[in-house]
């Protein structure tokens, strides 16, 4: 039940790599926690560093409203590890400064919105004896617990929208076209873009590839009069340090066929904008149950979707693990029955 007695006070931050829905998700947890329980909420600048520096605003009604389709975060955000030491002589008094914060606030939560990196630290932070909800967000999908993380979505659709522009350049130049999307050790974003923008070949760096099956893909397909080829690459597969994975594909394409290519890095383009209806719903759900967790004193949790119901997660199960793209995942699968190729066919 939820308790109505002394009205909690909150505090919120977003933390990690920005994407599309952060504003939606703290307009969620802000709106509901002030609206329905009646909580006194406080938003922390630069993630945790925001914490550490006691570097804080109250977040009013107001302040929270036209929040839902801006892009980026209010709070800012960091890529501050408080419990990360650089040197093993040196002391670290992040962690306790974060301790002394949220006990001088009187706070009774504060809400981490990140990934994998935000959620173990959170997981930290709520051993040390502090409340903590978790809410996962990232483009590359690959926080453990949840079937989805918002910004996803919003990422999916800039890729596919990069993708389909190249058909019309490939087509018109007969040429192998390779783009490279985010995604270090997860392949979902390259998978769905990939499908979803009609890619011939999707390299993932859960899937082992062969340069020369790759070649061989696109050499089948001269032979069968299809005159260009779409190469989707997640940035995360095995690569030559010294050069970006599409200039690798790519040279080692022309090499290899002699057909002319060329390659294309969306980089942080993806990241960046206005959330998709989608994230900006998810975003939504995620917060306002977060708020609705605080209520209830469910601490020491990751919110989650699991067959599009929400849910909890103990946040000691989400640090350090990643949700990765399984080798025989239906969607894999599929696509191979359709002609699409993972680079791993000749293995």
């Amino acid at each position: 039940m939820a308790d109505f007695g002394k009205p909690k006070k909150i505090g919120i931050l977003t933390a990690g790599g920005d994407c599309p829905g952060l504003n939606a998700a703290i307009r969620g947890v802000g709106k509901t926690a002030i609206v329905e329980y009646g909580m006194q909420v406080f938003g922390f600048n630069a993630g945790y560093s925001g914490l550490i520096n006691k570097d804080y605003i109250e977040l009013k009604e107001s302040q929270l409203s036209g929040l839902l389709t801006v892009g980026g975060t209010i709070l800012g955000t960091s890529r501050e590890k408080p419990y990360k030491i650089a040197d093993k002589h040196d002391s670290n008094d992040k962690p306790e400064k974060i301790i002394e914060t949220y006990k001088n606030m009187e706070l009774d939560c504060v809400v981490c919105i990140g990934g994998n990196g935000t959620m173990k630290t959170a997981n930290r932070l709520s051993q040390e004896g502090l409340n903590i909800i978790g809410i996962p967000k990232t483009i590359d999908n690959d926080v453990w617990g949840t079937d989805v993380t918002f910004g996803f979505d919003s990422a999916v659709q800039i890729a596919t929208d990069a993708i389909d522009r190249l058909h019309s350049t490939a087509n018109s130049h007969q040429r192998v076209m390779i783009i490279e999307i985010m995604g270090h050790h997860a392949g979902w974003l390259a998978l769905y873009s990939g499908l979803a923008g009609g890619g011939d070949i999707i390299l993932l760096p859960e899937l082992e590839y062969n340069i020369r099956s790759v070649c061989k893909k696109i050499e089948k397909r001269y032979e069968n009069k299809k005159p260009y080829s779409i190469v989707v690459v997640a940035e995360g597969i095995d690569h030559p340090k010294n050069q970006s994975p599409a200039t690798h594909i790519a040279k080692s394409i022309e090499t290899y066929t002699g057909i002319e290519t060329r390659e294309t890095v969306l980089g942080y383009i993806q990241r960046g904008g206005s959330p998709t209806p989608m994230d900006r719903i998810l975003a939504t759900r995620y917060g306002a149950y977060a708020a609705q967790c605080i209520a209830e004193g469910c601490f020491g949790s990751m919110v989650a979707i699991k067959a599009n119901e929400l849910t909890t997660v103990p946040l000691e199960e989400v640090g350090g693990k990643l949700r990765l793209v399984e080798p025989d995942l239906g969607l894999i699968q599929k696509a191979r029955k359709m002609g699409v190729s993972f680079g791993d066919e000749y293995l």
